[in-house]
């Protein structure tokens, strides 16, 4: 029976990409996958596939038909129809699906999404784990239904985030390796009929809305603390970023700056009240560092616009005016 079942599988970045290596090595291959189209990628704005279609292709004896819809319209209805699914699974798609789509497997539709729901519905679960400064952290299948992360649940997996300084991209590979896992676990059960879908407690429910750029944009009267959380759920993208304003020649430029790795310390070591949230200045020890509007950051990785990542002595030896500049 189970070898039998016709699996579809939707998802697009490497969180996906990771569930689905579990899927293909396992008893559960797919019989297609659905990922969203190529992107342009990097300032050359190379065509460039996504993580799941990627793997694909290194796996060339998978055999997995590939589809990149533009749109799920109704002829991609059709085309999902003609593969007679079983059961479809969604990791990190990226496009909504509607219910039309949903019903079309006699198993329903699964969700893995990476978080204690019916905490952090929504884009973008795993940065606000971090930004939040969560101890604990989760992975959630779903039976999925036409609202947002909203299904019944079917499993669900709690851990402890033991690493303090954890960033969006160890979490995430974590957390699909763990919901991978938990997928190969629960989807014989699920198949058999032996799980009874528990509704998830709406009154209980968060939500993390997708990123744009400028959600990455440092706010320097927040605390030492919170920019560093910023630091670490926003990279590789949108990173978190301030404005450094140089002078060269009399000329003034504005450049953005980002902050790819931080530490904070306490005020009491550094003095912060001798400067403004958002001025840069040097420790004790000669390391560089920010005013925040409580304690301060230590700046360990920089990166200033069209250049590339340095360590903080090497921006500083290149860039010795940032000491006193004031950050916007």
């Amino acid at each position: 029976m189970i070898g039998n079942i016709k699996i579809i599988f939707f998802g697009t970045p490497r969180f996906g990409a990771i569930i689905l290596e579990i899927l293909a090595k396992s008893k559960f291959k797919p019989v297609a996958v659905v990922t969203e189209p190529d992107k342009p990628a990097g300032r050359k704005r190379i065509l460039t596939p996504p993580a799941v279609k990627s793997l694909i292709m290194e796996h060339g004896t998978w055999n997995i038909p590939i589809l990149q819809p533009e749109k799920l319209d109704s002829g991609f209805r059709f085309q999902v129809s003609s593969f007679k699914p079983d059961l479809m699974i969604v990791a990190a798609y990226g496009k909504i699906l509607p219910k039309e789509i949903l019903g079309i497997p006699r198993h329903g539709s699964l969700n893995i999404h990476p978080s204690l729901l019916p905490k952090y519905r929504g884009a973008s679960p795993i940065q606000a784990t971090i930004l939040n400064g969560d101890t604990e952290g989760g992975v959630t299948i779903i039976l999925m239904d036409e609202k947002i992360d909203h299904g019944s649940i079917i499993a669900n997996l709690r851990f402890k985030i033991l690493d303090l300084r954890i960033t969006y991209k160890e979490l995430s590979e974590e957390i699909a390796k763990l919901g991978g896992k938990l997928l190969i676990e629960t989807l014989p059960r699920w198949l058999a009929g032996k799980i009874k879908p528990i509704p998830q407690d709406d009154s209980k429910a968060t939500y993390c809305w997708r990123i744009k750029k400028e959600g990455g944009k440092i706010n320097w009267q927040n605390s030492a603390e919170e920019i560093e959380r910023m630091t670490r759920a926003f990279w590789p993208w949108p990173s978190a970023w301030t404005i450094l304003t140089s002078k060269h020649f009399n000329i003034l430029t504005k450049k953005q700056l980002k902050i790819v790795k931080a530490r904070p310390v306490t005020g009491y070591k550094l003095q912060v009240t001798s400067y403004k949230p958002g001025q840069v200045f040097l420790t004790k020890n000669k390391e560089l560092a920010v005013a925040c509007g409580k304690n301060a950051l230590i700046l360990e990785e920089l990166q200033l616009e069209g250049k590339k990542i340095m360590t903080a002595q090497e921006f500083l030896n290149g860039h010795p005016e940032i000491v006193g500049a004031i950050l916007e």
